[in-house]
């Protein structure tokens, strides 16, 4: 059966995946893996809303700093602190240019030994996990929702991924119309307005490290592209 994702953010990661990483604290500890283990990356495909999805599958290294109060000789104790701590700096990081927008973490894979920091008394524990993750690439055809509406286009929406816009000269015979609700209108009267369904395909895309996302230029120009 397909599997259904939703669209991911913040509290999807430290509550709905909380859920799914605290089953592993009740199963054997991850065993400790050399630091030089390669990244793998595996294509996985769902369906959401009838619609095929592609994520890549990475496994990434990671430090985890557990301040000296989450310390606990008991190891299940230990490996839930380490596994809230890391779900809030995924989080929090939200994307990389590598990787693009990290979706979900799906398995804790290993802890290695921890290093105690001298000054603050802070042990840092050198992790390894497993990631759900969606770069957009240059020629994909993506579906996302109309956010907002300009004279000369309109922004789009599309997971975790809220800056798309979709300038008017790529929307074929769309043409804008003004008004309390403005839209653009074809000659066919198919209407792009607020909260549209519309597929499209990715004309360009740029990476902003200040705010840590892509900025996505979209077009209508194709075959089975527009609303849905």
């Amino acid at each position: 059966a397909p599997i259904i994702i939703t669209q991911p953010c913040p509290s999807f990661l430290l509550l709905g995946i909380f859920l799914l990483l605290l089953a592993q604290i009740f199963s054997p500890s991850p065993s400790p893996s050399p630091s030089h283990r390669r990244r793998r990356r595996r294509i996985r495909h769902y369906r959401h809303q009838n619609i095929k999805m592609v994520f890549l599958e990475v496994e990434m290294p990671w430090n985890v700093l557990i301040s000296p109060d989450q310390l606990s000789p008991k190891g299940l104790l230990l490996q839930k602190a380490i596994i809230v701590r890391l779900l809030e700096d995924i989080a929090n990081r939200k994307a990389s240019k590598e990787h693009g927008y990290y979706i979900a973490v799906t398995a804790l894979n290993s802890i290695d030994e921890g290093k105690v920091r001298e000054l603050t008394g802070d042990v840092l524990f050198p992790v390894t996990f497993s990631c759900l993750t969606q770069k957009p690439t240059k020629g994909e055809i993506l579906v996302g929702s109309v956010d907002k509406i300009l004279k000369h286009g309109i922004f789009l929406k599309s997971g975790p991924i809220d800056s798309i816009f979709l300038s008017e000269k790529m929307m074929r015979d769309y043409k804008y119309v003004a008004g309390e609700n403005p839209m653009f209108l074809s000659e066919k009267h198919s209407k792009l307005e607020k909260d549209t369904v519309v597929r499209f395909k990715v004309l360009g895309l740029k990476w902003l490290e200040a705010d840590r996302q892509f900025q996505l230029l979209a077009t209508l120009a194709g075959d089975f592209l527009g609303p849905i």
